[in-house]
């Protein structure tokens, strides 16, 4: 099957998946379509300030199953509702107490608020009597928004000249040598204070045996995934199969620890690849990795039917740790490209300043190089709704991915900077241990394109950069940002 006549049908193999995961969610009584669309902010905002019990609102046209929903997400107690009951709230207020909040909230219905002990406080939301309340109100699905990344002060990443030692410049300026790339001539330095490497910084700058110096950012971890009580979600239906006379098309997942998902789906896994010691993730929800296996794996599936030779390499960059680093993506993305990987992706990213990308950072050089080898990295575009650079997705050379909604347009919370190249669904169920979990963002469109590029590059035997070039042509996933997106191309 041609490349092209591939990406024609992948709109109706998409559908097909959908239906498959429509089947997961009949206990929702919601498509993924639906749910798409229930990430569409109604007008308007609900802060709920629980370290002082204090609420603030500007609501427009909200009916009562988005307002439940948004105070069962922000406070975390168990809301039951009478299900028959109907309102529609248009309030405005500041900083007021729950009781009167509630009571303006919810208008002429009645309400019940009753605290547990040792468990979630429950709130009855009825017309006539609480125990007419009987159908249980699942919170609203909350995209966690991209973090600024951080310089961290005491920290620089230096490139050397073929030859020079940076053992002896380590310790000419005091740092210890805490990471190093020898092929890039590349080395991470950790210096006593950030006096010690603004001073270093200087010195550096007229070092003529010094190619380039960085500072190193911090890159927050990515949430978990979402539990859905009560849903059910079968496991994907894929086989690995061996490769092609063209050889196995290996996708680097840089990104969390990664749990188990059966011995199934972990065949289509080579041995994990830590860079950031022993991680011990809960062994009862679904880490960020896990889920982004999935979407891989629901990507491959959309294209390449149910077996597919493409193989993940998976690196873990965070380990234990809240946050990981310029660094560590980097040196996760050699990682992975050392250890076989044809295509990278990075569901994961920070917001940036334009001098980071205007410097010559050593994550552009080594997106460079890869691109070179014709490797593909795509990259999550980020959780912003605006034009604001996150790296790695910004570096020239990544495949920057954003989010569709429902409708085929960019998801309300999603990247809309004109360097975007791609668009896929940004929400997804995976199951995890019998249970269903839902994990929406950015993160999923670009793990989700990734493995839908491995398919179609594997189906229609074509190298992974005109598949890459394909796509961003396709229908499925060609990008229509909105005409008023300022800017921000790096």
């Amino acid at each position: 099957m041609g490349l092209n006549a591939i990406l024609a049908a992948l709109p109706k193999m998409k559908m097909n998946t959908s239906k498959q995961r429509g089947r997961r969610l009949a206990g929702l009584g919601l498509g993924l379509l639906l749910l798409a669309a229930s990430l569409c902010p109604a007008a308007g905002s609900l802060s709920w300030h629980k370290d002082s019990n204090r609420v603030d609102a500007d609501l427009r046209g909200w009916q009562l199953p988005k307002l439940l929903e948004e105070i069962a997400a922000d406070t975390g107690w168990q809301v039951y509702v009478e299900p028959e009951a109907e309102y529609t709230a248009s309030t405005k207020f500041k900083d007021l107490p729950v009781p009167d909040a509630l009571r303006l909230l919810l208008g002429n219905l009645n309400f019940a608020f009753v605290p547990q002990t040792n468990a979630p406080a429950r709130l009855y939301v009825f017309r006539t009597s609480m125990k007419e309340a009987t159908q249980l109100v699942r919170p609203a699905p909350k995209v966690a928004k991209t973090a600024e990344a951080k310089i961290i002060p005491n920290e620089l990443i230096v490139r050397l000249k073929p030859g020079a030692k940076i053992e002896d410049l380590a310790r000419q300026l005091g740092a210890k040598v805490t990471g190093r790339i020898d092929s890039l001539n590349a080395y991470r330095l950790k210096f006593d204070s950030a006096e010690a490497a603004d001073a270093a910084r200087t010195a550096l700058a007229s070092n003529s045996e010094v190619t380039s110096v960085d500072f190193n950012y911090t890159i927050d971890r990515p949430p978990s995934p979402q539990l859905l009580p009560g849903a059910s979600a079968p496991a994907l239906n894929l086989q690995l199969k061996p490769p092609g006379s063209n050889g196995r098309i290996i996708v680097g997942l840089v990104d969390t620890p990664l749990q188990s998902l059966g011995p199934n789906l972990d065949a289509f896994l080579f041995k994990s690849i830590s860079l950031a010691g022993d991680a011990q993730p809960d062994p009862n929800s679904p880490t960020h990795a896990t889920s982004m296996f999935e979407a891989l794996l629901a990507g491959i599936q959309s294209a390449a039917g149910g077996s597919s030779s493409a193989q993940i390499l998976h690196v873990d960059v965070y380990g234990n740790n809240p946050a990981t680093t310029t660094w560590d993506i980097a040196l996760g993305i050699v990682q992975a490209i050392n250890g076989g990987a044809n295509l990278v992706n990075v569901s994961s990213g920070a917001v940036v300043d334009s001098s980071f990308l205007s410097s010559a950072s050593l994550l552009a050089d080594i997106v460079k190089q890869a691109n070179d080898k014709g490797i593909v990295i795509f990259a999550a575009a980020g959780n912003t709704h605006d034009s604001k650079p996150v790296v790695p997705a910004a570096i020239p050379g990544v495949t920057p991915v954003t989010a569709s909604d429902g409708h085929g347009n960019i998801a309300s919370y999603a990247s809309i900077a004109d360097y975007v190249k791609l668009m896929a669904p940004g929400v997804l169920i995976v199951s995890f241990h019998g249970q269903s979990y839902l994990v929406v963002g950015t993160s999923v469109s670009s793990a989700f394109t990734s493995g839908a590029a491995a398919g179609i590059a594997e189906t229609s035997n074509k190298g992974l950069p005109a598949v890459n070039t394909a796509m961003q042509n396709s229908p499925s996933f060609k990008v229509s940002l909105p005409s008023s997106s300022s800017s921000s191309k790096p």
